[in-house]
C-alpha cells in the first residue's frame, strides 16, 4: 500500500511538474554588448516581468553585437524573441536601404513594436573653468567624441552641422577615459551617448562641474533627431532643464508571439516600471510620451494593453 501511495505521490508531482512547464513562457530578449547599460536594462526587464508575472514568463537576455545583428535576426528567429532597436532601423530594413540594401526579407514585414526602453540621448559635456555654454563657445576648445559609437559619429555630425567643423581639437582620448582627463584639464569637455541620467555625465558633474549645453529648436530640428528634455536636478549643479537630442529605442518582437504572450508582457513591463526606477533611475525617463517615437505598427497584444491602459494610439501604430 505504501509502495502504491508513494507511486500516486511522484505521479501527481510529475504532472504538476509537468503542467507549471507547459504553462511557463519563455523569452529571449537580445539586447547589446554584456558591457553595455542596454544589456543591464535587459537584465533588470528579465528580472521584473518574473516578478511581476509570478514566474509564468522567464526572460533570457542575450548578448549582441548590436541593433542591426537584432534586426537581422528578426529573419530566422521564432515566437519568443524579442529585441532592442531604433525604430529607423526597422524601417530601413522594410525598406531594404542603408545597411540592410541587397538584404530584404518579407520576414522584416512582420515586425511588431512591444514598449518602448530608454533612448539613446546625446550629451554635450563641456566643463565649468572652460566657461562654454552653448556650441559657439566650442570653437578652440578640445573635445573628446570617442571612436565607432554613435556617440561619436552623432557628434561628428552636429559640429559639422553648426559650423565647427575643424574649428575644435578633437582628443586622441578613449571616452572611458574621458571624466579623469576632464578633471585633470587635458580636454574641455566630451560627447557621450547613452540612457540618462549617464553615469558619466553623474561622475563629471559631481567631481569637476559642468555644464551640459542645451539645443536650441532649430538646431534640433537640423539634426532630424527626436528632441529630449533632461528635467533640472538630473545633474550636480544644473540648475535648469537641459534641451538635447535622443535616438529612440524600442522592444520588438514579430508577429510570430502570440497576442495573450505579447499582451503579458507590455502589460508587466509597465506595470513593474516604477519599482524598476527605484533602482535605476533611466528608466524613470520611459513614460507614455515615448510612445510617439514607435513609427511602425505595434503588436495586436501590446495593442490590446494599451487601449485597456487608455493610451492613445495612432492609426498608423494598430
Amino acid at each position: 500500500m505504501k509502495s502504491g501511495l508513494l507511486k500516486l505521490a511522484i505521479g501527481l508531482s510529475l504532472s504538476l511538474g509537468a503542467v507549471h512547464a507547459q504553462a511557463e513562457t519563455r523569452i529571449t530578449y537580445k539586447s547589446a554588448k554584456s558591457t553595455s547599460s542596454y544589456y543591464q536594462m535587459g537584465v533588470q526587464i528579465a528580472e521584473a516581468v518574473k516578478e511581476g508575472s509570478n514566474g509564468d514568463i522567464i526572460v533570457t537576455v542575450e548578448e549582441s553585437q548590436g541593433s542591426v545583428q537584432n534586426v537581422m535576426e528578426a529573419r530566422a528567429r521564432g515566437g519568443d524573441y524579442v529585441f532592442t532597436t531604433p525604430p529607423v532601423l526597422v524601417r530601413l530594413a522594410q525598406g531594404g536601404k542603408a545597411m540592410f540594401e541587397g538584404k530584404g526579407d518579407p520576414k522584416f514585414d512582420e515586425i511588431r513594436a512591444l514598449f518602448p526602453i530608454p533612448s539613446l540621448t546625446m550629451h554635450f559635456v563641456m566643463s565649468e573653468k572652460s566657461g562654454v555654454t552653448d556650441f559657439a563657445g566650442m570653437e578652440g576648445k578640445t573635445i573628446l567624441l570617442g571612436k565607432g559609437s554613435f556617440g561619436a559619429r552623432e557628434g561628428e555630425k552636429y559640429l559639422k552641422l553648426f559650423g565647427l567643423e575643424g574649428k575644435v581639437d578633437l582628443a586622441e582620448v578613449e571616452l572611458s577615459n574621458a571624466v579623469a582627463a576632464l578633471k585633470n584639464g587635458q580636454i574641455d569637455g566630451f560627447v557621450t551617448a547613452g540612457s540618462w541620467p549617464a553615469p558619466n555625465v553623474i561622475e563629471a558633474a559631481a567631481s569637476t562641474g559642468v555644464n551640459v549645453i542645451s539645443l536650441s529648436d532649430d538646431q534640433i530640428a537640423q539634426s532630424k533627431r527626436a528632441k529630449l528634455v533632461i528635467p533640472a536636478g538630473t545633474y550636480a549643479g544644473q540648475s535648469e532643464d537641459i534641451t538635447t537630442t535622443s535616438l529612440p529605442v524600442v522592444a520588438f518582437t514579430t508577429t510570430a508571439m502570440d497576442d495573450d504572450t505579447a499582451y503579458a508582457l507590455t502589460k508587466t513591463f509597465w506595470e513593474q516600471k516604477a519599482k524598476m526606477g527605484e533602482g535605476a533611475a533611466w528608466w524613470n525617463g520611459v513614460d507614455q510620451g515615448l510612445m510617439e517615437n514607435i513609427t511602425g505598427k505595434i503588436h495586436p497584444g501590446a495593442v490590446r494593453y494599451y487601449q485597456e491602459a487608455g493610451i492613445d494610439l495612432t492609426d498608423a501604430q494598430k
